[in-house]
């Protein structure tokens, strides 16, 4: 899984400068919370999810993706952390919080908003405000369901009702 995300990062933050950067997935950050002389960035796409319970699966459009980042200038290190909000199953009243299943389009969209993020915040570029949208698959026509979405729980979601 983190190989998708490694891969779109690198062909992404290729051209800058000559550091080097990883992605790791780590759900323990959280929001306004990152670690002195990191950056923060939360953006929100669609993914597609499956209970480990009634195998049901699920679509949303409002799956929040949280980033911390550094960049290390004396080693030319850059880190960044990714933690994707879970969503439970509405079906099941025993339901786990189960992981999102990003498309290789939508995980390309992500990192393509978080590279330009890091060239604002790391390198202070002006990039001006341009954003690739997300891509939806399959009809999704539902109301956002606070009950059964991590990042509402955890007051991240920028999507609640």
């Amino acid at each position: 899984m983190i190989s998708l995300w490694d891969s779109c990062l690198q062909e992404k933050i290729s051209e800058l400068h000559d550091d080097t950067w990883s992605i790791v997935i780590d759900d323990t950050i959280v929001e306004n919370r990152p670690a002195r002389d990191w950056h923060q960035y939360i953006s929100g796409s669609f993914a597609q999810f499956r209970c480990s319970l009634c195998r049901k699966g699920w679509g949303s459009k409002r799956v929040q993706v949280l980033f911390n980042f550094h960049l290390s200038t004396a080693s030319n290190l850059g880190t960044i952390k990714v933690r994707r909000f879970k969503q439970k199953c509405r079906r099941c009243t025993e339901a786990q919080w189960e992981d999102p299943n990003f498309s290789v389009e939508n995980i390309d969209v992500l990192v393509e908003r978080l590279v330009k993020n890091i060239r604002v915040k790391c390198y202070r570029e002006n990039l001006g405000h341009s954003n690739r949208a997300s891509v939806f698959a399959g009809r999704i026509n539902g109301p956002h369901e606070t009950a059964h979405c991590e990042a509402c729980h955890k007051g991240v979601c920028s999507q609640a009702n």
